[in-house]
C-alpha cells in the first residue's frame, strides 16, 4: 500500500480557455478549485501501489463531459500514462489511455475521485505523477497539480549474479552483482586472505570484486539495505599440476585393478565349466515300439557290411533240388 503525507496544494493551475470567437485569453480565475495529493507515495518493487488525488471545483451540480489526466516527469506537458472520460453523470469514466495497460482508475472523477492504481512495479516507474481534471462547457476549465507526487520504488536486496573468472595475467577474481533500494552494501568473506577489492555502483545496483584470489574455499557475498539482507556463495578451487599427475595416477591403479578382476573372473569360468566335444545329433522322440523296429531295421547283422541291403531268408527260387529232398522239405 502507498504511505505519504496528505496535503492541499493550492499552487495548482486553473486554466480557462478562451472561445474561439475571443481574440484575446480570458482571465484566470481559480476560485473554489483545489487538489489534493500526497508530496510523496512508496511502492515495492513487483507489487503495486495507489496514487491518491482528489479535486474540488466550484460548481454545485456538473453533468457535461469531464476528462481526468495523468503525467509524468513535468506537469502540463509531461507523459500522459492515462487518461480516461465521461461523457455524463450517468456514465463511467471509459478508459482512454493506459500505458503498458498498468495504470487503472480506482476513483470515480463523478465524486471528485482521480486515484489511481499502478501494478506491478519497476524501477523505471520511480517518476513524479501528476493529476488533471478538465471540465467541459463554454469555459473549458482545466485544472493539474504543479508539485504532484513523487513516487519511490523500494526493494529488499537481491543477489543477482556472482561469478569466479581469470584475467590475461593468469590471477583469479570473483565478482559479485545485487541490487535494491536503498542501493545495498556489499561485503565479501571466505578462506583467511588478503585480497584486494573494488565496488562500483549505478543507481540501484552495485557490483564488487575481489580480486587475486589465492586461497581455495568458499567465498560469500553478503547484500544488506534497510529492507533486508541477501546472500550468495561460489566455490574456488585452483588446478594445480601436481594435483594433476596425482589424479592421473590414481586414475590408471583403479584401471590396472578392474583388468586384474576381470582376468580372475574369466580363469575361474574356464576351470568350472570346461569345453565338451560336440556329441552325435540328437535323434527326434518316438515311442518304444517304433524306436525298437527302427533301431533293429537300422543295425546293420554281424558279417554284413554296413549299408549292403538285407536279404529275405529262405529258399532260392532259382536253385532246383531233387525230387526227394524236395519232399522233405515240403
Amino acid at each position: 500500500m502507498a504511505r505519504g503525507k496528505h496535503g492541499q496544494l493550492p499552487t495548482g493551475s486553473c486554466r480557462r480557455a478562451k472561445s474561439q470567437f475571443a481574440k484575446t485569453k480570458s482571465s484566470v480565475q481559480c476560485n473554489g478549485w483545489s487538489v489534493h495529493v500526497p508530496s510523496d507515495v512508496t511502492g515495492e518493487l513487483g507489487k503495486m501501489v495507489i496514487l491518491p488525488c482528489t479535486f474540488t471545483h466550484p460548481y454545485k451540480t456538473f453533468d457535461r463531459a469531464l476528462t481526468a489526466i495523468w503525467r509524468i516527469k513535468e506537469p502540463y506537458n509531461g507523459t500522459v500514462i492515462f487518461k480516461c472520460v465521461s461523457q455524463s453523470s450517468s456514465e463511467l469514466c471509459r478508459t482512454a489511455i493506459s500505458h503498458k495497460n498498468k495504470y487503472k482508475l480506482l476513483g470515480n472523477p463523478r465524486h471528485k475521485d482521480l486515484s489511481i492504481r499502478v501494478d506491478n512495479l519497476t524501477w523505471s516507474d520511480s517518476e513524479r505523477y501528476f493529476c488533471r481534471v478538465e471540465l467541459a462547457g463554454d469555459s473549458q476549465d482545466k485544472y493539474e497539480s504543479r508539485n504532484g507526487i513523487r513516487l519511490h520504488v523500494i526493494a529488499a536486496p537481491r543477489i543477482i549474479n556472482i561469478t569466479v573468472s581469470s584475467s590475461t595475467d593468469h590471477t583469479f577474481q570473483a565478482r559479485c552483482t545485487a541490487e535494491g533500494e536503498p542501493a545495498p552494501a556489499l561485503t565479501w568473506t571466505g578462506p583467511l586472505y588478503s585480497n584486494l577489492s573494488s565496488s562500483s555502483s549505478s543507481s540501484h545496483r552495485v557490483t564488487k570484486e575481489l580480486r587475486s584470489l589465492t586461497h581455495d574455499g568458499k567465498y560469500t557475498c553478503t547484500a544488506v539495505n534497510s529492507h533486508g539482507r541477501a546472500e550468495g556463495a561460489v566455490y574456488f578451487y585452483k588446478f594445480r599440476a601436481s594435483d594433476s599427475s596425482s589424479f592421473m595416477i590414481l586414475i590408471f591403479v583403479l584401471l590396472a585393478i578392474k583388468v586384474v578382476i576381470l582376468l580372475v573372473i574369466l580363469s575361474f569360468a574356464a576351470l568350472t565349466f570346461p569345453t565338451s566335444p560336440p556329441g552325435r545329433p540328437q535323434q527326434p522322440e518316438c515311442t518304444y515300439e517304433n524306436c525298437d523296429r527302427r533301431h533293429s531295421q537300422s543295425r546293420p547283422r554281424e558279417g554284413q557290411r554296413p549299408g549292403a541291403a538285407e536279404r529275405p531268408v529262405g529258399p532260392d527260387p532259382h536253385i532246383s533240388f531233387p525230387r526227394e529232398h524236395r519232399a522233405g522239405l515240403g
